[in-house]
């Protein structure tokens, strides 16, 4: 059986694939050529975890210490290059890992901070940092307004994740339940976003 450190261990290799494949898709649909694809694919899966280490002085940077992470993400990009080249990408199944990749990051995100800083509401935005900034680099990078600004409840879903996650640490629960919670946290609402089109107030000005 594996243990709690193994298993996160395990969820985070795929959250950083499900980040790669969304970078790989974005600088597709960009018509960018195969470093491109491949530079977009490392910024989106590893942009949040970097920032969120370089803010907390944290080094070596998690993907220096484990070169584990970048193999995972080049091989993610070509299988999703090749994969492409025969069939469309899964749409709803790519909605659904991506979400779960949220969910696992935010979670990391919360827990890494936490090693760190004793405040809650740094740790909260550390973790929202590590769940969705990489895919911010994604969008600017495609010169795309960022999905976290722009549409469905994103950055929202990581930030109430990592609040129900660090507010059941403050119980006797189990910590692996309190992962567990948080991560359901993030998903559910990430899907209902998706499922029926919710979102933030939007603030507009005429012309």
């Amino acid at each position: 059986m594996w243990d709690e450190i193994q298993l996160l261990y395990i969820l985070d290799l795929f959250g950083v694939a499900v980040f790669a494949i969304s970078g790989a898709l974005a600088a597709g649909r960009k018509s960018l050529d195969l470093l491109g694809v491949v530079i977009i694919a490392v910024v989106t899966a590893i942009g949040g975890g970097t920032t969120r280490d370089l803010l907390l002085d944290r080094h070596p940077i998690f993907w220096i210490a484990d070169p584990t992470y970048l193999t995972v993400i080049i091989i993610a990009a070509l299988v999703t290059i090749w994969y492409t080249r025969y069939k469309e990408p899964p749409e709803k199944a790519l909605l659904l890992a991506d979400a779960l990749g949220l969910a696992v990051f935010t979670i990391a995100g919360a827990q890494i901070a936490q090693d760190v800083i004793s405040n809650g509401v740094i740790i909260v935005i550390m973790a929202a940092i590590t769940g969705t900034v990489g895919g911010l680099i994604r969008d600017v990078l495609s010169n795309d307004i960022p999905l976290i600004m722009r549409k469905d409840i994103y950055a929202t879903a990581a930030l109430a994740g990592a609040t129900v996650y660090l507010l059941l640490q403050l119980t006797k629960l189990d910590s692996s339940i309190n992962i567990i919670l948080g991560m359901l946290v993030v998903v559910g609402l990430r899907l209902a976003a998706i499922q029926w089109q919710l979102h933030l107030p939007r603030f507009k000005l005429d012309d």
